[in-house]
């Protein structure tokens, strides 16, 4: 007898969901943003997606129409290859930037999107490895300073029902 994986193949420890009211249209965004793949979908007799896997990268992503719930908006970080190419496509697919790309103290180059539904995205590049020492030092530095107060003033509230 073969003994079973915890963690079935092609999944992580973690996986998050997405709920909201137009599954469909948001795994189209997914699709053309992320080069996520769908995974399948299953939906209800009423045309409701009721259970829908994507992979973007390495990692799956769940979601499912819930017409009768508040937004509830997810917040996912994504680490990409080219943040301005992504950033920019998410908003030529509809999304609105949050945070232009800004090169930050610990060494990455990061931006945040939302897509149409409510979600944030933080798109993360790593362009340099920095050590302790280094960030550190960069704390003190006017200019990571500047980008470090842009990034934390650009913070994103979810839009709330009346």
């Amino acid at each position: 007898m073969s003994q079973l994986k915890p963690v079935p193949d092609g999944y992580h420890t973690v996986t998050p969901w997405i709920l909201g009211q137009d599954t469909a249209g948001l795994i189209d965004f997914l699709t053309t943003v992320f080069d996520a793949v769908d995974l399948g979908r299953m939906t209800d007799e009423e045309g409701r997606i009721g259970h829908a896997e994507v992979r973007i990268g390495d990692s799956v992503v769940l979601m499912f129409d819930v017409p009768d719930w508040p937004p509830t908006p997810a917040f996912l970080r994504l680490y990409v290859s080219d943040v301005q190419a992504v950033h920019d496509r998410a908003v030529a697919g509809g999304g609105t930037s949050v945070t232009e790309p800004t090169h930050v103290f610990w060494g990455d180059r990061i931006a945040r999107v939302t897509d149409p539904y409510g979600n944030l995205y933080w798109l993360m590049q790593r362009i340099e490895e920095v050590d302790d020492a280094e960030a550190t030092r960069r704390l003190s530095d006017p200019e990571f300073r500047k980008n470090l107060e842009y990034v934390q003033g650009t913070l994103y509230f979810p839009p709330t029902r009346p």
